[in-house]
């Protein structure tokens, strides 16, 4: 049966894109429901438009997070959602709300966690020294990029890389890897594994 899922996302949305475009190719069993933003100038919302998605926007700025938690229930039990999907959600969701949806978030997070969780971890690898970082996407949590890991991919930083040319592999690597893992996840063919010391 095909699985109903909302996409959150905060900004441009190009993870969503890729997802919705996999959903239309017919390798991704997915049903959309909508795509919801907490920014309403979110240039992600007119990608989702001209998909042919609904968008939805929950305003953290002018409702409050409590309020914005409330309208994005609302609407996920409205659309009997099975799957909340983050895609660049940019937003700590609540431990009430991960409670009333738990095992039914999945993230994605620009770095291999447990290495440079929260904003700007790319740059955060980048500057770091490391020659390694990646892409992680996991299940949510109460903690802040936290959760049984479904995929990680990694992907290394060149001698020769710019900071953009490091980050444009590692959006590129979750192009491809967030609807692969999603696919497997719907299917009932991938197993959270356990992060080492966690």
């Amino acid at each position: 049966m095909t699985s109903r899922a909302a996409v959150m996302i905060s900004g441009r949305g190009t993870n969503m894109v890729s997802i919705a475009r996999r959903v239309r190719s017919g390798l991704l069993d997915m049903d959309i429901r909508f795509v919801g933003c907490d920014n309403e100038q979110a240039e992600g919302l007119e990608a989702a438009a001209s998909l042919g998605l609904r968008p939805a926007v929950f305003s953290y700025a002018s409702r409050g997070r409590a309020e914005a938690e409330r309208q994005m229930l609302d609407a996920l039990k409205k659309d009997n959602v099975d799957w909340l999907v983050l895609a660049g959600f940019m937003k700590i969701l609540s431990a009430g709300f991960i409670a009333s949806f738990r095992g039914r978030i999945i993230n994605i997070h620009p770095s291999l966690l447990p290495s440079f969780p929260g904003a700007h971890s790319i740059e955060k690898a980048w500057l770091s020294g490391v020659h390694v970082s990646g892409v992680t996407i996991h299940y949510v949590d109460e903690q802040v990029d936290h959760g049984p890991i479904l995929a990680q991919e990694p992907v290394r930083i060149l001698p020769d890389d710019t900071l953009e040319d490091f980050e444009t592999r590692i959006h590129s690597v979750e192009h491809r890897l967030y609807p692969d893992t999603l696919a497997l996840v719907l299917q009932g063919d991938l197993e959270p594994f356990s992060r080492g010391g966690a």
